[in-house]
């Protein structure tokens, strides 16, 4: 009898839902933002986004006491690529959002400051 169990485990457990998470670079950054459905999410700070971010992005501070809340309002249909200063926090907030039921979700490699490094475009306003 403890087979049959054992069977419906796996089953149940192979059927959850699994958040689609992949870790991207700057140059999938740049392919993936000519989707106009990708939603970009800059992290930092306002301190650090005053030195400059990624036109298009959506800024949410990862500190601010209502980031699950404003990253909960995003379209959860719709990819969304997060970027904070080296990759860090962006890592943490992934491992938050694991449950928002996002459909897919880049974590860009090296955050701001590879971009910045690689000589991509960064905007000011």
């Amino acid at each position: 009898m403890k087979y049959p169990v054992i069977l419906f485990l796996a089953f149940a457990c192979s059927t959850a839902p699994e958040q689609d998470v992949q870790k991207i670079s700057n140059a999938e950054l740049v392919e993936l933002m000519k989707n106009p459905d990708v939603q970009l999410v800059d992290i930092r700070t306002p301190d650090e986004v005053a030195e400059g971010f990624i036109k298009g992005a959506r800024k949410i501070d990862f500190y601010s006491n209502d980031f699950l809340t404003q990253m909960d309002e995003l379209d959860k249909d719709k990819p969304l690529a997060i970027y904070c200063r080296s990759g860090g926090r962006s890592g943490k907030a992934v491992a938050k959002l694991s449950t928002f039921g996002f459909k897919k979700i880049y974590d860009i490699s090296g955050g701001f400051s590879g971009w910045q490094a690689g000589g991509y475009p960064i905007a000011n306003r």
